[in-house]
């Protein structure tokens, strides 16, 4: 996608979309079980009408505009179109905030007035309203009030913003702020990351040079948060290039929605391809006799794949044979037509990368943040761009160096404007251009980027030795029986875990073992199994960096309940902070 010079500004794609690729199902949504699709003209044509109601209600270039949606759906694209063409500013937040949160953000970020998907955000921004600056509360719901998505709409009825639209637009510059994206993050205040149009565009244009989608009216889902940087990039770079795009019911329907969407293309993050992945294995588990030696003998070929033919013909043949009987199946319950996963946003285990890519479905790992708007590095199949274990290569016009202390730094036209009201911690973010990015690694002598872990998440025991706990953690996750897993022991003479197990495969393991477990916190049985585990896993490591001792956590790590961020990364000091009566068991019991 060539588009540079035409597309300068992130309110320019669905023109450009109407202009070169109109579609007749640019976004696609169900409602009440049917599916209903939105044309390229009808999105820019309500984008306008947006737009004229906002400046009828007083928003100004510069002004904030806040947005919350449980899930994607296409007003949020309308409303957003809408927000930047007359140069106002989209403050997108998880729905997953707490009032204390939205109080704290719609205040500090200004915004003046809040659009949300649903009855249940309204009420908690209606809660909190007297704490900010707004001025009126929308829905996205279709309800006959005063406040619902139509009376929106008809803010300006008399038409008298059309005429001045293209003057508003053409007001607005590269360089302009489009967005403040506050970070859930996994510590303190949340952080708001500004944005210029220029970042996010440039960042999609060096992205799409690294994949090879070709044509147009092709699908894609879209079901991570819209609200982080990711999902909306890889939106605008699918509406520049004509795709359609297709919102799923919610992160629970996926498995339903790819079968009916069949999409060529979706952006993932490490959970949910865990998830798939833990599903396909549960249902070969169950087959029997030779169609389960097969399937068995097919996931080990995948855990040994790689790529280029580096195996050489013998395996190539055999890993043919294997896609065949049985990776084809996995093609179809994604709905047989994925081109390729683009994954981000956390650490990827780089088995689960060589076992969906052996069967047909490549994994191209990127890496990013919020603050580089958001790709730095991406793999790409072509000119031997790919190499698992890594991030991939560096994006054109993007220089990265490591730091004396390992610590990845960033410069180019993609890194934000700053953090919003905080200018301290914008110089200390970004020295000389370059941006600190908290992130530890290595560059290859073939240039990949390699992630060793978080700076912050790096500790010491108490004998002095680094521990580097989301190597552990991804080991260890490789379990079916551990969920979740988190490494302790800052401080402490040993590294510990708190262990979330994954229930499905516990009570099927104890089904097949006639065992009845009544507390899985306790349950002697269990915790031998799971101490077996950990030894295996132990092996791959130092004497010090072992797992010396675990807790089993009574309940399940959510986004709800504040356990993990709305992208699935495990929140450390919240976890500690509720399991604080296990860690006090390990550490106090020695």
């Amino acid at each position: 996608m060539h588009t540079s010079g035409k597309i300068s500004r992130l309110f320019d794609y669905p023109y450009y979309q109407l202009e070169n690729h109109p579609q007749q199902n640019s976004l696609v949504y169900k409602n009440n079980n049917q599916w209903h699709s939105i044309s390229t003209k009808e999105y820019v044509d309500t984008a306008k009408k947006v737009s004229c109601a906002l400046l009828k209600l007083g928003v100004k270039a510069g002004d904030k505009i806040a947005v919350i949606t449980t899930n994607n759906n296409p007003k949020w694209h309308i409303l957003d179109i809408g927000v930047m063409q007359i140069g106002a500013i989209n403050v997108p937040l998880y729905p997953t905030f707490s009032e204390k949160d939205y109080a704290y953000i719609l205040d500090h970020s200004d915004s003046i007035y809040c659009f949300v998907s649903d009855n249940e955000l309204l009420e908690k921004v209606n809660n909190v309203k007297e704490q900010t600056k707004l001025k009126g509360v929308f829905t996205f719901e279709e309800i006959d009030t005063d406040y619902d998505w139509n009376a929106f709409l008809d803010t300006d009825r008399n038409n008298e913003y059309p005429p001045q639209l293209n003057s508003y637009k053409d007001k607005v510059k590269p360089e302009d702020l489009a967005t403040i994206i506050y970070t859930s993050g996994t510590t303190g205040t949340p952080k708001g990351v500004m944005l210029s149009h220029k970042n996010v565009v440039d960042n999609i244009i060096a992205v799409s040079n690294r994949l090879d989608l070709q044509g147009h009216n092709k699908r894609v889902i879209s079901y991570l948060p819209i609200c982080h940087i990711f999902e909306r990039a890889a939106s605008y770079y699918c509406q520049g290039m004509g795709f359609e795009i297709h919102f799923a019911e919610s992160i629970e329907k996926i498995g339903d929605n790819l079968k009916e969407i069949k999409p060529h293309f979706m952006a993932v993050v490490p959970r949910l391809l865990e998830k798939v992945f833990d599903k396909i294995v549960d249902k070969g588990s169950n087959l029997s006799g030779i169609k389960k030696q097969l399937f068995f003998w097919s996931l080990n070929l995948g855990e040994q794949y790689e790529p280029y033919r580096k195996k050489g013909w013998w395996y190539e043949f055999k890993l043919s044979i294997a896609r065949k009987l049985v990776f084809k199946k996995w093609r179809e319950a994604l709905g047989n037509h994925l081109e390729f996963m683009l994954a981000g946003s956390a650490p990827m285990q780089p088995r689960l990368i060589r076992m969906f890519t052996a069967a047909g479905i490549p994994v191209y790992e990127g890496y990013g943040m919020t603050e580089t708007s958001p790709a730095i590095t991406v793999n790409d199949l072509r000119n031997n761009g790919f190499k698992i274990g890594t991030v991939g290569r560096v994006l054109d016009d993007v220089e990265v160096k490591i730091a004396e202390d390992g610590e990845i730094l960033v410069k180019g036209s993609i890194v934000m404007k700053g953090y919003y009201k905080n200018e301290e911690l914008t110089n200390k973010t970004i020295q000389n251009g370059f941006l600190h990015t908290g992130d530890i690694g290595e560059i290859d002598d073939q240039g990949f980027l390699k992630i060793t872990d978080r700076k912050k998440q790096i500790f010491k025991t108490s004998g002095g030795k680094y521990i580097a706990p989301a190597v552990l953690e991804s080991e260890l996750k490789k379990s079916r029986f551990i969920e979740q897993v988190m490494v302790i022991g800052e401080g402490q003479k040993m590294p510990a875990a708190l262990i979330q197990l994954a229930p499905d495969f516990i009570s099927e393991w104890a089904k097949r073992h006639h065992h009845t477990i009544t507390d899985i916190t306790s349950d002697e049985k269990l915790i031998d199994r799971v101490q077996k585990e950990i030894d295996y896993y132990n092996k791959k490591f130092g004497k010090w960096e072992q797992i010396k001792r675990f807790e089993i956590t009574p309940d399940e790590w959510t986004i709800e309940d504040g356990h993990l961020t709305p992208t699935m990364k495990m929140r450390r000091k919240i976890i500690l902070e509720k399991y604080q009566n296990l860690y006090e068991k390990i550490y106090n019991s020695q």
